[in-house]
């Protein structure tokens, strides 16, 4: 994996640069993501906050918390979706599809027992988060 990608939102008037390789990379089921997305299930990449960078169209960045835990980012002119600051794990979360040359290798599914879309790919299912980022880091069936 190359040291430095880019990559924009749907408009392409903001663009974010992550540096290095992800802490983690899998599936979120919760519905809050559900939600956000618009989609049955969110692919994240988790990046030290240190390591992704907004490049370009700063003054376009919006922001939306419901809650402490996830600052969702988005861009005000087209409203696509960037990423997700985690501030009370770390981490930010750049959307995979949002950084399409980093090769998405997922790990785990977090939120699991939330879903509604079953996903049998063999990768470990927890019920919540993995115990080091607060959760149970308790597995459920696939």
């Amino acid at each position: 994996m190359s040291n430095k990608h880019s990559g924009t939102c749907f408009c392409g008037a903001v663009q974010v640069e992550v540096t290095g390789a992800p802490e983690a990379m899998g599936y979120c089921h919760c519905s809050s993501c559900r939600s956000w997305s618009a989609g049955p299930v969110n692919a994240f990449t988790l990046w030290k906050p240190a390591n992704v960078a907004i490049t370009k169209g700063a003054e376009f960045v919006g922001h939306f918390k419901k809650t402490d835990l996830s600052d969702r980012q988005f861009c005000t002119k087209c409203g696509g979706h960037i990423m997700t600051d985690h501030p009370p794990i770390g981490l930010t979360d750049v959307y995979a599809a949002t950084i399409p040359s980093v090769t998405f290798t997922p790990g785990v599914h977090v939120n699991y027992s939330e879903t509604v879309l079953r996903m049998k790919d063999g990768l470990p299912k927890l019920r919540d988060f993995p115990a080091e980022l607060g959760g149970s880091g308790q597995a459920v069936p696939e």
